[in-house]
């Protein structure tokens, strides 16, 4: 993805430095922000993964996810195991900076278990509440 002098990233419709975007990064407590990874070409939601600031310049150094595994407590460079990486196409902060959004381009399925989404279990519509 290049370094923070020429690279960019779309927040909505304006571009903003890495070094500009990173200061828009709100951490939790435990110096972490959940990452929610969704599917570029299609819009499915893949994965919900949790990103410290070194996983964060390492997605944006590489052009892949890298989360930290909050129970392993180490780096994880999504598919560098199983071949399924995610390449990064747009990432995204949201309004209070507490929430990032990952466009990637996955080179295949997002879970654990084979599923292409870690959210294939479903309540099913017909237990909403409609208020």
């Amino acid at each position: 993805m290049g370094d923070s002098a020429t690279s960019h990233f779309t927040l909505h419709n304006s571009q903003l430095t890495i070094d500009e975007f990173l200061t828009l990064v709100r951490y939790d407590a435990a110096g972490l922000i959940p990452a929610i990874v969704q599917d570029a070409a299609s819009g499915q939601v893949l994965m919900l993964a949790w990103m410290n600031a070194e996983s964060l310049r390492r997605t944006l150094a590489s052009g892949e996810t890298v989360f930290w595994s909050r129970s392993r407590r180490e780096f994880w460079h999504k598919g560098a195991t199983s071949g399924n990486v995610q390449r990064v196409v747009e990432l995204c902060v949201d309004c209070d900076g507490d929430t990032l959004l990952v466009l990637v381009d996955p080179a295949g399925p997002a879970c654990h278990t084979g599923a292409i989404s870690c959210f294939y279990r479903s309540a099913g519509k017909s237990s909403y509440v409609d208020n």
